[in-house]
């Protein structure tokens, strides 16, 4: 794995030139992107959630496409439209802006439930249909969808299946005051995003997503991710629990963490690390619970605490697989 290993650390130290003091966060970031999955990003306005997904897409030569998410836009201003050219007699695919490899989803909460819902197909099947024609995304394929909590007016709440979607939910947070002074010092002169170079091609990518599904995870850390996920459906605070794709998330992630640390086994403490970001979007606490302010997260933190981590050989049947 130290192929992966060295991938993942060019890509987030290339990207730490732009987003200072945000270490773990990029890692998911990038973890994400070897899970062949999606993000959302949810914390205040300002914080560097689009610098983040422009400097991910630069590091890596990716296409890169803004999609600004107003409460008027159309699903075809997502997806594209067919026009009729006269010259042919036929009609002609325009794609959209989904048609990138890097997609930024700006705001996704501020569309109509309609528009959000033209990003179904694309996150799940990685292809969009128009007037009836199947058209495939490019690869690697990724959303990077931002929403701001705070702002609440003329915003429509994802919907379950829509935020079931998503492999994680990230938030940045404010940096700190030593950082802080040193975004304004990096950014005396020009913003760093504009000498930011490619440290890796698309083909180095793909290559990387296929090998961090060889990473090993023992029977009784498997059974660990699953309790964890059953726990959220069986928790008496909870209205509705993480589907199965809780599961795949702790499992996948937990992969490409490992092998981006140069192992070739999921520990236990990387799944406790990653149940807050892959499990909490998929938790909805019941009405008596949101009205003593039960969050989601505190939910799932009670969880990890109460389910016990497995122990002993974690590698045992590595060599014999």
């Amino acid at each position: 794995m130290s192929q992966v290993q060295n991938f993942a650390e060019r890509v987030v130290s290339n990207i730490e030139r732009v987003i200072v003091g945000k270490r773990e966060t990029v890692e998911l970031i990038v973890a994400g992107l070897l899970c062949q999955g999606h993000i959302l990003i949810e914390d205040v306005p300002g914080v560097g959630k689009t610098m983040l997904a422009r400097s991910l897409a630069r590091s890596l030569g990716c296409s890169f496409s803004r999609i600004q998410f107003t409460p008027d836009m159309l699903p075809s201003d997502v997806t594209g439209v067919s026009i009729f050219n006269q010259s042919t007699r036929e009609f002609e695919f325009r794609p959209g802006p989904i048609m990138a490899q890097i997609v930024l989803a700006d705001e996704i909460n501020r569309a109509t439930p309609k528009t959000q819902a033209a990003l179904l197909e694309a996150m799940e099947e990685r292809q969009i249909t128009v007037d009836g024609v199947t058209h495939p995304l490019p690869k690697p394929f990724m959303v990077l969808a931002t929403q701001n909590p705070i702002e609440y007016e003329g915003t429509f709440p994802l919907p379950e299946a829509q935020l079931d979607r998503f492999l994680l939910r990230i938030r940045l947070g404010y940096p700190g005051k030593d950082d802080e002074i040193d975004i304004l010092e990096r950014q005396q002169f020009r913003h760093p995003i504009e000498e930011l170079a490619p440290v890796a091609s698309v083909e180095d990518v793909l290559e990387m997503q296929e090998a961090v599904k060889s990473v090993y995870a023992a029977p009784t850390v498997k059974q660990y991710m699953v309790e964890l996920t059953r726990q959220t459906r069986q928790h008496a605070e909870v209205y509705l629990g993480a589907s199965p794709r809780g599961s795949l998330a702790l499992y996948r992630t937990g992969q490409t963490r490992a092998a981006m640390y140069g192992r070739e086994f999921v520990l236990p403490d990387e799944v406790k690390a990653l149940a807050l970001p892959a499990l909490a979007h998929r938790v909805i606490p019941g009405p008596a619970a949101r009205l003593r302010d039960v969050t989601a997260e505190r939910i799932v933190e009670e969880i990890v605490e109460i389910v016990p981590a497995p122990g002993g050989d974690l590698t045992g049947e590595l060599e014999g697989r």
